[in-house]
């Protein structure tokens, strides 16, 4: 079987980033639910490192909309419901095919070896045969590589934000999607329409594609 992308994300170095990277994969894979109660004491545990680092991992994710706090409460992994596929879709689906275009655009050549290179990995993925978080981390490994091949580190921060938002809610609905492998699938074309310099292409299928996804989650809610 293909090998399994081991980061999508370069680790940081501080105890508080790998606690911020740890948690996050956690709370986009639905390992801690929705609306779940955040145990700072059991994750720091779990993790090997102190209450600090994970509390100000904690700061970070809420600036992700990833937990919230209440007062007096504590800290809850941030719920979900159709609402929040509309308001994220809406800002993807303007957002993912220009990140698409400026990597057809600006992605120097070794870049475009890698992407070209990761399409043929997932082109021969046994979608069958991977299990819900290795089809996570393909997906998280698409879009991060082109959001980094676009050459523009706010767009950058912005679409990471909203992919690992959309992600939760394709966990969420995972089991009940029919076309999982088809979605995977068209990665295949959109990385190598980066990787051959056809922007017009990336852009186009980059807005299939996110269209796509809000239906067929819509279609099984």
């Amino acid at each position: 079987m293909t090998a399994l992308p081991s980061d999508v994300e370069p680790v940081g170095t501080s105890l508080a980033d790998r606690a911020y990277v740890a948690i996050r994969d956690q709370l986009i894979m639905l390992e801690i639910r929705p609306s779940e109660p955040i145990d700072d004491d059991a994750l720091a545990r779990a993790l090997g490192v102190g209450r600090t680092p994970v509390r100000e991992a904690l700061k970070r994710l809420e600036g992700d909309r990833l937990v919230v706090t209440f007062p007096r409460r504590g800290t809850f992994a941030t719920g979900m419901d159709i609402t929040d596929l509309a308001h994220i879709s809406e800002i993807r689906v303007q957002l993912e095919p220009l990140a698409a275009r400026r990597a057809a655009e600006r992605a120097p050549r070794a870049v475009r070896e890698e992407l070209d290179a990761l399409a043929g990995q997932i082109e021969h993925l046994d979608v069958g045969q991977v299990d819900r978080t290795g089809l996570m981390r393909w997906d998280l490994a698409v879009h991060r590589s082109i959001y980094r091949a676009a050459g523009n580190p706010h767009l950058e921060d912005v679409l990471v934000r909203y992919d690992n938002l959309a992600t939760r809610i394709f966990c969420l609905f995972l089991d009940r999607l029919a076309s999982v492998d088809e979605h995977v699938g068209e990665h295949v074309e959109l990385l190598q329409a980066i990787a051959a310099g056809d922007a017009d292409r990336a852009e186009h299928l980059a807005r299939v594609h996110v269209t796509g996804f809000e239906q067929a989650i819509r279609a099984v809610v």
